[in-house]
Order: C-alpha cells, then structure tokens, then sequence
C-alpha cells in the first residue's frame, strides 16, 4: 500500500517509504517494554512516592524515543538519508509553515486547557472560587514552610500563567520531545499506509496504553485499576488527533513537540479554581478527563469540517551543497530538486 494520492509533496522529494508491519509491532512492544522497565522501581518500591520517581518519570517520556533508534537503526525501515525527513525533524521547509503551526502548537492547547475548566463549571464538576482562589490558597499554603509569609493566591496564579508559554517552549517541549519523537515522529507515518484515521486514533490508543505502568500506581487521576487506564486511553486517543493533525498538516515533528510541551505546562491549572471544601476529580476536570475530551472533540470537528485533515503536504527539498555541474535551462530555478 502506499500512501495516499492526497497527500502532497514538493517536487524533488521521494515518496515515504512504506513501513512494514513487524516494524511497527517491534517499536510498539520495545516501546511500551521499555516503559514498564523504567516504572519497576516505583512498583517494587512506594509506587509514585518513591525517592526517585521525579527521575524515573521524564526517563520514561524518553523510552519510546530510544525504541525508534532501535528499531532504525536495527530493522532500518527507512532508507539512510531519509531517516530525519521521515520523523519530521529536518528539513524545517517551507519555513512558514513551520514556524505557524509551531506557534499553533505552542499556545492553542493552553486555551483548550482553559476551555475544560469552564466546560468543567459549567457542568458542575468543578465549584470554582473566581474571588479568594480558596482551593488554591490551601494548596500553596501547605506547600510552604511553616512561619514563611503566603504571597496573595492571585499573584501567583499570574506569576504561573507568565510562565507556562515559556515552560512550554523550553523544559516541558525537551521533556515532551522524547515521547513525540516516537508517537508522532514515527508511529503517525508509519501508520498512514492503512489512513489517515486509523493512524490518529491508532496512534492515540497505544499512546495512552504506554503509560499504564504509572497510571495503574495512581498517576494523573488517582485510580489505581484499569478505569485509569481507559481514562488515559481516551484522553490520548483525543489529544492524540490533535497532535497527529499538527504533525500531518505540518509534514514537521516540532509544532507537535511544542503542543504536547504546553499540554502538560498548563495540564494543573483547574487547581487554580477550585473551592476549598470541594475535591476535584481529574477524570471529569482535567484535560485528559471528560472536559478535555468535549472540547477536543469540538476542536477536531472544526477542523473535519474546514477540511484540514485532508491538507497532508511534505517538507520541502532540501538545498544542495553544491552547485549544479551543468547550467540549467534559461528561466529555471538552479536549486530546484
């Protein structure tokens, strides 16, 4: 199968190459594999309260990034020379594009962060305190030293919110790198022989399977049975698209780099909302909880229905290194691939 006709490329550059099944199983079991090697400490220790779980869990976001090396440079799927081109990283061509959807990445999913808190409301999953930040205050109290001066709730809620976009372009886009270099570098493309959609949601499913290992130890919403796991499933299968469609109408891994970065920069910021009194259950509040699934999913049908999905092109050419041995026709462009 080969990818499909809609997908446009610039002329010079080869077709993707074709991704073999065994491939894809390869990088998803040594992936997900991996993961489980890196959480075994929590389990055989205090699970996420473990001395060493703030070490484990950013090497983890790097495992299914180590498993693209193995499977490339053991299986080698892809062609050298086409490798980089193939997960999205170089060329950075057309540059605008690029640079847009990056932009895109980096600070839409902070207002669709924004929106789950107020789907999260309007609900009634979430009783907020707009005035005092109740919720909040009890939080960053109990986080100081005793005898230390709280600074007002609201002063540090900006203080947070200034540095999320910063956050998310820098500390959370390297951590986010080693999980996109895998999910949306490889596994999308890999996966688009079979379409466009069963690559999203493909995509989405095992991405959210992957990080079972900690969910089940009670990460992100504090369940510690398989609801946990299908909650993450869903949350990825949504945030999954939307990451996809970034990396697709981009032809480039960064701007889903960049988004997945600011996604878990702003993932907290129900807590600056919520009244003391009341506990907040991520399932319903959190992005990857049911808030974040209605508002992905009304993000995603704007972009169905605008046709973005089916605006798939390909980097640009890379420029030669050297110029052409032979001059080329009278009116033709001399870097042309």
């Amino acid at each position: 199968m080969t990818v499909p006709e809609h997908t446009e490329r610039p002329a010079g550059t080869p077709g993707p190459p074709v991704i073999g099944l065994g491939a894809v199983a390869a990088y998803v079991v040594l992936a997900c594999g991996l993961a489980w090697l890196v959480a075994l400490p929590l389990w055989l220790g205090d699970g996420l309260r473990e001395p060493g779980a703030r070490l484990l869990l950013p090497v983890m976001m790097y495992t299914p990034a180590l498993a693209v090396l193995v499977v490339l440079f053991l299986m080698r799927p892809v062609p050298r020379g086409q490798r980089l081109r193939f997960l999205g990283m170089w060329p950075l061509r057309p540059v605008r594009r690029v640079v847009w959807l990056a932009v895109i990445g980096w600070l839409a999913p902070v207002l669709i962060v924004a929106l789950t808190v107020v789907i999260a409301a309007a609900f009634g999953w979430l009783r907020v305190d707009l005035v005092g930040f109740s919720g909040f205050s009890r939080i960053l109290a109990s986080s100081l030293p005793a005898g230390t001066p709280m600074p007002p709730a609201s002063v540090v809620i900006l203080a947070q919110l200034v540095s999320i976009p910063i956050a998310a372009a820098t500390a959370n886009a390297l951590a986010a790198f080693g999980e996109e270099l895998g999910w949306r570098g490889f596994l999308v493309p890999a996966l688009r022989r079979w379409g466009t959609w069963p690559a999203l949601l493909g995509s989405g499913v095992i991405w959210g399977l992957w990080h079972a290992p900690i969910i089940l130890l009670g990460y992100d919403f504090t369940r510690t049975d398989i609801s946990g796991v299908l909650l993450m499933v869903g949350g990825c299968t949504v945030w999954g698209v939307l990451l996809g469609w970034l990396r697709l109408r981009s032809a480039s891994l960064w701007p889903a780099v960049f988004a997945h970065g600011a996604l878990n920069a702003s993932a907290a910021m129900y807590l600056w909302f919520f009244a003391a009194g009341s506990t907040p259950d991520p399932a319903l509040v959190s992005p990857l909880g049911v808030s974040g699934w209605i508002v992905g999913a009304v993000v995603v049908i704007v972009l169905l229905v605008t046709g973005q999905f089916r605006r798939q092109p390909g980097l640009g050419p890379d420029r030669p290194r050297t110029l052409p041995s032979t001059l080329p026709p009278e009116g033709a462009d001399p870097y042309r691939l």
